[in-house]
């Protein structure tokens, strides 16, 4: 049914939740998962500045998705990690519009109508815009 699940993922307990859905839908089609970190520009210059190399950075990156790591290899799931760069949104709706995907999960930080008018939400931006079906877990 799913064979190629696009899982957005940020290092918080949203995207694990997230991926425990991932992991559910996958077995069902005996799916792959891409996890998708996004190196946000926003954050990156202050994480540059304080890295102490490259090296360090990425891995502190990838650091972020190893919680939702250690649920795919527990669960046996065939997966891999993108860490792509730029606003997590646009990048995220980029780059599965241009790879596409059977299905797109991400997690939602539940924002009030307030929070998600003044801030936006990264997943209601994705829902907004990306071609392939999106599960928002909350």
């Amino acid at each position: 049914m799913y064979s190629h699940i696009v899982l957005a993922a940020d290092g918080s307990d949203n995207a694990l939740r997230a991926a425990k859905h991932a992991v559910a839908l996958a077995k069902l089609g005996d799916g792959k998962i891409e996890v998708v970190y996004v190196a946000d520009f926003k954050k990156a210059k202050y994480e540059v500045l304080h890295a102490e190399s490259n090296e360090a950075l990425e891995y502190e990156r990838r650091q972020k998705v190893r919680p939702v790591e250690e649920l795919l290899i527990a669960e046996a799931i065939t997966y891999e990690v993108k860490i792509l760069h730029g606003e997590p949104g646009p990048t995220i709706v980029e780059y599965v519009n241009e790879q596409g995907a059977d299905l797109v999960i991400i997690g939602s930080r539940g924002l009030n109508s307030l929070q998600e008018m003044v801030l936006g939400s990264v997943s209601h931006k994705v829902v907004k815009r990306v071609k392939a079906p999106v599960l928002v877990v909350k």
